[in-house]
């Protein structure tokens, strides 16, 4: 098939140029010869074309002409499904007991770091321990009685501190889960969280996923117990940010284990 064009360059005389092999066309499409809005025309066409237009009929009858390209594609669409659906299958979705099991080894951590950052900030003066202590101990000893929960957030230093450990638990489940998919109970457990792909969690899922925890215990800790009916195991936040979390495959818990020394 033998092609022509028209060459913009030429404002005198027969600017029809041609004929060439698409091979030609091509190469001078590179050079600059010839752009998309370039008039083009081969025998069995009616009328000029763009070279745009030639494009998108060619790749229209490439696929068109080699029907077998379409049926290799839609196979391995299908492959890649399959795989995909067996990689779900063969999960095991972490139950309530072992997340709970991992929000309290988390919890745990956080307070003993809490403890931390509140001896050193009571060291430096900027709080009187004594005094949180007694409101706290006021407040657990009747912790639904109104007075109690007055007295504790009246306290001086009690909102601030309140206001660091949101910030330090916000860093820790964030941080960790977009990292390393899970959090230290998670690890220690052989737990982790994923995406329905089986892929690490980004920044701005596990930024979802952690605001949409806060919602899941605000809600009288239901957004939680849902796992326990969930064929999936997801509590609230799982739903929402579209997330599972699973128990390690062997593949991942020797990735996490250090290798051993040869001697």
């Amino acid at each position: 098939m033998k092609w022509f064009f028209i060459d913009e360059s030429i404002t005198d005389g027969d600017r029809r140029q041609g004929p060439y092999s698409i091979d030609d066309i091509r190469e001078f499409e590179k050079q600059g010869k010839i752009t998309s809005e370039t008039l083009v025309w081969h025998s069995g066409l009616e009328n000029w074309i763009t070279w745009k237009e030639a494009v998108d009929n060619l790749e229209k009858d490439y696929f068109e002409s080699n029907p077998e390209q379409e049926e290799i594609l839609e196979n391995t669409i299908k492959a890649l499904e399959q795989i995909i659906e067996t990689n779900k299958q063969n999960k095991a979705f972490a139950g309530f007991f072992i997340r709970a099991a991992a929000l309290i080894t988390d919890n745990f951590i956080l307070g003993f770091a809490g403890g931390i950052v509140l001896f050193i900030l009571a060291q430096a003066g900027i709080y009187d321990l004594n005094v949180i202590q007694q409101a706290a101990q006021d407040y657990f000893q009747n912790p639904m009685s109104q007075e109690s929960i007055n007295k504790l957030a009246q306290t001086p230093g009690v909102g601030s501190l309140i206001t660091i450990w949101s910030i330090i638990q916000a860093i820790y489940f964030i941080v960790f889960n977009a990292i390393f998919s899970a959090t230290p109970g998670k690890m220690f457990l052989h737990i982790h969280v994923e995406t329905p792909e089986g892929n690490k969690l980004s920044w701005s899922t596990s930024i979802v996923r952690y605001l949409c925890s806060i919602l899941s215990q605000f809600i009288y800790g239901f957004g939680y117990l849902i796992v326990l009916f969930d064929p999936k195991r997801r509590a609230l936040h799982d739903w929402i940010a579209r997330t599972f979390v699973v128990f390690d495959t062997p593949k991942e818990k020797s990735k996490s284990e250090p290798e051993e020394k040869s001697n």
